[in-house]
């Protein structure tokens, strides 16, 4: 039997958390938004949405997480998106392109383990690396290099602590209270998982 094969219990499961996750992510929109209305006059509306890009981020590693196989968390990642377009994200399809570049980036820590380590070393290292290729891919679009170099840093600073406290801590601790709640009724393998 191949390990790495769905079964009807993941599909399920990456399903309920595109859903919730879809919810979840527009909300942040809109949290984004305000805080940029707010930080606008200053001349830092910039940085509006990057304190909630972590939580962005956290269908994807919820979902290799718990799943714990190849492009799961990609996929989940992806369909969260469109889920959150199809409610009425301003920003459109881009939002798809986004949430695939931030599913890769969540899942690369994973892919170098064999998603076989889930400790909060590999967690925090999943935050970073999705924050790095989102920052590539913003900076592309919205043209980093010519920005004063002090604005960038403040950037991609903010969206790091934000997924390193919202993607590499928060839903890890939510992964780890399911399995010892038994919610997930999957005994997850305990020695890497819990350090």
């Amino acid at each position: 039997m191949n390990k790495n094969k769905l079964t009807l219990r993941d599909y399920l499961l990456m399903a309920l958390i595109s859903v919730l996750f879809g919810i979840i992510y527009l909300l942040a929109v809109y949290a984004g938004t305000a805080l940029t209305t707010v930080l606008t006059p200053m001349g830092l509306g910039i940085l509006g949405y990057e304190p909630f890009y972590g939580i962005w981020f956290m269908a994807a590693i919820i979902t290799t997480y718990l799943i714990r196989k190849p492009v799961v968390g990609i996929v989940t990642e992806v369909i969260a998106a469109l889920i959150e377009v199809l409610l009425g994200n301003m920003f459109g399809v881009m939002v798809l392109v986004s949430a695939f570049i931030q599913g890769v980036g969540v899942e690369l820590p994973f892919t170098f383990t064999k998603y076989e380590k889930y400790s909060y070393r590999i967690t925090m290292l999943s935050a970073f690396s999705a924050t790095l290729l989102s920052f590539l891919w913003t900076g592309f679009r919205s043209n980093y290099l010519a920005m004063d170099w002090r604005i960038v840093a403040a950037i991609f600073v903010v969206r790091l602590l934000s997924s390193l406290f919202f993607t590499g801590y928060l839903s890890k601790l939510i992964c780890d209270k399911l399995d010892e709640a038994g919610i997930l009724n999957q005994n997850l393998d305990t020695g890497e998982v819990n350090e």
